[in-house]
C-alpha cells in the first residue's frame, strides 16, 4: 500500500511518471519511452476491493480504459508540443484559452487521466473508515453530517444522465456535491475536486449490470478517507 505522502505526489505530477508504488503486473504501467503524461499503477492489488468492486473490472478499467485516456492526450499533445512541458491541472484550468485545435482532447482524454488518477487515490478497503478532524466538521456543517454526505453524493451519481462524475468539491473555500458529463472535470470551472464518484457504465457493469444504485452504495463503503482528508487540508492551505 502506498503511503500518504507518496499518493499526492502521484496527483500532483501529471507530466511525467508518476511516484505510485503497485503490487501488479509491471506492464500494466509500461508507456513508450519519450511519452509526457504515463498511466500511473493502482498502487494495489486487482482484488483489493472485494468484493466491492471486482478485479476483473478493475484491471479493464485501469488497464484499458484510463491507458486509452492516456495514450489519446499524448497523441493530441504532439499537435501542440509547447503545452506539453504544462502540468495537466494547468491545462485543465485554463481549458478556454487552449488552441481549438486540442481542446476537445485535453478536455476528454487529459480530463479522463485526471479524474482517474483521483478515482483511484480516493478508494481503499478500510473497516469502519470515515472523516475525521477538519473534513469531518465541513461535512457536518455542509451536508448535516456524513450519512447525509454519502446520500447526496449517491443521488448526484444516480442522477447523472449518461455517463459522467458526481464530485466532492471545494468551491470558493466551501463543500458542494456536483455532477459532471463525460470526462469534464471540476478544476475546468474553478473548483477542486476531492472525491470523484465515477458512473461511466464501464465502472461498474461487470458486476452490477445496469445497478447503479448498487454500485454507488459499495463505492462509498470504500473511500479513502485519510487520503481526502489530506487532500482537503492541502487545498485549504
Amino acid at each position: 500500500m502506498i503511503s500518504r505522502r507518496d499518493a499526492f505526489k502521484t496527483l500532483a505530477l501529471t507530466t511525467g511518471a508518476f511516484a505510485l508504488g503497485a503490487s501488479q503486473p509491471p506492464s500494466a504501467s509500461a508507456q513508450t519511452p519519450g511519452e509526457v503524461h504515463k498511466l500511473p499503477p493502482l498502487g494495489y492489488d486487482y482484488d483489493a476491493l472485494e468484493p466491492f468492486i471486482d478485479a476483473e473490472t478493475m484491471k479493464l478499467h485501469h488497464d484499458k480504459h484510463h491507458a486509452a485516456y492516456v495514450a489519446k492526450l499524448n497523441l493530441a499533445l504532439e499537435k501542440e508540443p509547447s503545452l506539453a512541458p504544462r502540468p495537466l491541472e494547468d491545462l485543465l484550468r485554463n481549458l478556454a484559452s487552449l488552441p481549438e485545435s486540442v481542446r476537445p482532447d485535453i478536455r476528454n482524454h487529459g480530463g479522463g487521466h485526471y479524474n482517474h488518477t483521483l478515482f483511484w487515490q480516493t478508494l481503499r478497503k478500510k473497516e469502519n473508515s470515515a472523516p475525521t478532524g477538519a473534513l469531518a466538521k465541513a461535512i457536518e456543517s455542509s451536508f448535516g453530517g456524513v450519512p447525509a454526505f454519502l446520500e447526496q453524493i449517491q443521488a448526484a451519481g444516480l442522477k447523472q444522465f449518461g455517463s459522467g462524475w458526481a464530485w466532492l468539491v471545494l468551491r470558493e473555500g466551501k463543500l458542494a456535491i456536483e455532477a459532471t458529463p463525460n470526462q469534464d472535470c471540476p478544476l475546468t470551472t474553478g473548483g477542486y475536486p476531492l472525491v470523484g464518484v465515477d458512473v461511466w457504465e464501464h465502472a461498474y457493469y461487470l458486476k452490477y449490470q445496469n445497478r447503479r444504485a448498487d454500485y454507488l452504495k459499495a463505492l462509498v463503503q470504500i473511500l479513502n478517507w485519510d487520503f481526502i482528508g489530506e487532500r482537503y487540508m492541502q487545498a485549504k492551505g
